[in-house]
């Protein structure tokens, strides 16, 4: 029996002051002053259509975790961050210890207003600092300077926030092991609560992807990772998924539901949700992905639904829930899926015999060799049901 799990909400924000060589996100440079009256009328309208075609006013789920991504949602203003949360809450009742974060560019007039944010009742505030030398910021596209992300991370700290994330890129075009080391000495000697430390790629219908830089070969971004990691772990960071490390406590709850296979409603240009009902089905959906067809009131703003098959649920399940380095309670399967265990047995048995995982009574463990062959432990899980 499927029992649906913790609900959740993207809101996706898609302007920025001009577009990242590396970004293949949904974001489009402002052309003109954002319509932000008129947008989140319409991200409120969109998630009232989605309570009703799901029929969640019969849901009695609260809201477990807001996340606000972009684009750049901090060129919203503060009033209509508020105006937005307060709108979301009256139509679904938020957790008590609900975590709601923002994206923000760490500029001086975003970072200005992170006291305000907070006092509309944002929690947690991820500062998109991808690199600390100026150089490689302005590689990437970036409008701040060293300084700013420095302030940025320092303001995070003083206001009163449950807590904050730093953004950091490595793998940087030109960029040296000990370039890539000294931003993240540089990361952690702000003491951030959560650090996402990622590598960049090369993805496509980007500038980078047309025109490629050059970026450092693979003993050296072995070196990076693997020093990167021996610094974090050093400074009490915990490695919780593949490019999340925290404090303990801190790991950002919102990722944590969706490596979970947990729910989600997403509303805002090209947002994506999944949910799930206590009949057995489980939905996929994206929303109208260019602003000016999502703001077109005479357009729906459902782009694609689709059922998740009983066949493809396996393959769902284990590629988000294997992101994460905790244990994964076997329970976990059958509540989230449907299916029952015997359905994935033979597979389990096979990745258990092949070293990529290891088991006890309740929990399943990637092993140390089933991280350097993920990919191969995932392709087992296609079409299992075949």
């Amino acid at each position: 029996m499927l029992i649906p799990p913790p609900l959740s909400l993207y809101i996706h924000i898609p302007w920025c002051v001009q577009k990242c060589p590396y970004c293949d996100f949904n974001s489009h440079a402002m052309k003109s002053e954002i319509p932000e009256d008129q947008y989140i009328d319409a991200l409120l309208d969109d998630l009232s259509i989605d309570r009703q075609r799901y029929q969640l006013e019969q849901d009695s789920r609260e809201l477990h975790s807001i996340f606000i991504g972009g684009g750049t949602p901090s060129l919203i203003s503060p009033e209509g961050i508020g105006r937005l949360l307060r709108g979301v809450e009256s139509q679904i009742p938020f957790a008590a210890d609900i975590e709601i974060t923002m994206e923000a560019n760490p500029g001086t007039i975003e970072a200005q207003r992170f006291a305000q944010y907070r006092k509309q009742g944002v929690t947690r505030i991820s500062i998109g600092v991808q690199s600390f030398e100026q150089d490689k910021l302005k590689k990437l596209g970036r409008i701040h300077g060293q300084d700013e992300a420095v302030n940025a991370a320092k303001l995070a700290h003083s206001i009163g926030l449950n807590s904050f994330n730093l953004d950091l890129m490595h793998g940087l075009p030109d960029q040296t092991p000990a370039q890539a080391l000294a931003d993240l000495d540089k990361a952690i000697e702000l003491a951030p609560p959560h650090l996402s430390w990622y590598q960049l790629t090369i993805e496509p219908n980007t500038l980078f992807y047309s025109k490629p830089p050059v970026l450092p070969d693979d003993d050296d971004l072995w070196d990076i990772f693997e020093q990167g990691h021996k610094k974090l772990s050093e400074a009490g960071y915990v490695q919780y998924e593949i490019s999340g490390y925290s404090k303990p406590g801190f790991q950002c709850r919102h990722n944590l539901n969706y490596w979970r296979f947990g729910d989600y409603l997403g509303i805002g240009c090209g947002a994506h949700g999944k949910i799930s009902f206590a009949d057995g089905r489980i939905i996929r959906t994206t929303k109208v992905k260019h602003p000016r067809g999502y703001l077109n009131l005479l357009k729906p703003y459902l782009d694609t639904e689709a059922e998740v098959a009983a066949e493809d649920r396996p393959f769902e399940f284990f590629m988000n829930r294997f992101r994460l380095l905790e244990a994964c309670p076997k329970q976990d399967f059958p509540d989230r899926t449907g299916l029952d265990l015997s359905v994935i047995q033979p597979t389990i048995q096979q990745a258990l015999e092949l070293g990529y995982l290891a088991e006890t009574d309740t929990h399943w463990q990637v092993t140390e060799k089933g991280k350097l062959f993920l990919n191969d432990l995932l392709e087992m899980f296609v079409g299992d049901d075949d």
